[in-house]
């Protein structure tokens, strides 16, 4: 199983996208059971998270939070702890607090960065871009060789643009990018975007070049791990037909709050229908959860390909059924896409210049396959 645990709800950043738009969408009520005592910091001690932990064969921890460097302590304590492969998901600006030796024992690091300089200081806040490109060289040349993956939010920026940017980065270029749109999650800021246009005229054509692109490299005998691409190419490939939500949220990837509490999805904190346990009474081979998916979703063609594409967009589903649509356009691009290119795909492997081990990558690591 994959666990991503909550250290923190706080976070150092201020970033358009999370902090701004929320002060924003604050209300009262938002027409579900919500638990308002989620504690801001971990509330439960270690060895009652090692018992849990421990019943689990082969577990993956990935921390998170808000911002999970800023318990740097609870970092050090678990991994000193506990026998799990580890990954973290931060903005990366206080990588250089977090000792070598935990550091260098991450299997995968997500880093948020959203492009170019320009792109990534405009919504993460001034000095962003700077200071994250010089935490992840510092700890490349002190020894880190897992997995760095580019965690990118899009608003109306241009995909192809700043994909490749940081694909082609000359200071540090990323071999793995992923991107989640950021789109249905918010109430408010849909009424204030261009977001049907942006997608008919930026997006949907950018992710076409950006496949272009990457057949391309892969021409030259490399397959980028862009992985809103790869899974989907990964599971064509090996003649998979239908796939689960493929983030795994509530079947093989789950949350653990502050509070211990066990629920399906890292931004669901506080939403009482999906609580599926708590770290002391449940097992984590009885981690399941009982969902029925909303429309449009489980009569759609695409959902056995898709899964769903988001958890909380289709139980909220903040935009409205106009907004949901739209969103879903960009889902059905980006599979009809890559599904086109599988027959040149397989050529290339069939010649030699690729194989299909070039497409492996761990599956549930946090990356948003469905944007």
């Amino acid at each position: 199983m994959f666990y991503h645990i909550i250290l923190t709800t706080e976070c150092n950043g201020q970033c358009y996208y999370c902090y701004e738009k929320s002060l924003e969408d604050m209300k009262e009520s938002f027409g579900f059971d919500i638990d308002y005592n989620v504690p801001a910091s971990l509330s439960y001690s270690v060895d009652d998270l090692k018992k849990f932990i421990s019943k689990d064969p082969d577990p993956t921890i990935t921390f998170y939070g808000g911002e999970p460097t800023l318990r740097p302590d609870l970092i050090k304590k678990i991994m000193d702890m506990i026998n799990a492969r580890y990954m973290i998901q931060t903005n990366g600006l206080l990588l250089n607090v977090l000792p070598e030796k935990c550091i260098n024992r991450f299997h995968t690091i997500l880093v948020s960065i959203d492009g170019d300089k320009e792109t990534t200081d405009k919504y993460r806040g001034k000095g962003n871009y700077r200071m994250v490109m010089e935490n992840i060289k510092r700890i490349r040349k002190n020894g880190f060789r897992g997995e760095i993956i580019a965690r990118m939010t899009i608003e109306e920026q241009d995909i192809y643009k700043q994909v490749r940017y940081l694909v082609e980065n000359k200071d540090f270029p990323f071999t793995s990018v992923h991107w989640q749109l950021d789109a249905n999650f918010w109430e408010h800021d849909y009424p204030k975007r261009n977001f049907i246009q942006w997608v008919k005229t930026s997006y949907n054509p950018g992710i076409t070049k950006l496949v272009d692109y990457w057949i391309k490299k892969m021409k030259e005998g490399r397959v980028l791990k862009l992985y809103p691409f790869l899974d989907l190419a990964y599971d064509f490939l090996h003649g998979i037909n239908k796939a689960l939500l493929r983030c795994g949220s509530g079947y093989t990837n789950f949350t653990i709050l502050t509070n211990g509490r066990i629920v399906a999805c890292p931004i669901m904190v506080g939403l009482k229908d999906f609580y599926l346990g708590d770290i002391w009474n449940t097992h984590p081979s009885n981690l399941k959860m009982d969902y029925e998916w909303k429309e449009p979703c489980k009569s759609c063609e695409f959902f056995d390909i898709c899964g769903g594409r988001c958890l909380y967009g289709n139980y909220l589903q903040p935009w409205g059924e106009k907004g949901f649509s739209e969103v879903c356009k960009t889902v059905k691009h980006l599979i009809r896409t890559i599904q086109s290119k599988i027959p040149e795909i397989k050529e290339l492997i069939e010649k030699g210049v690729i194989n299909f081990e070039d497409f492996d990558h761990v599956k549930y690591n946090g990356c948003e396959i469905i944007p």
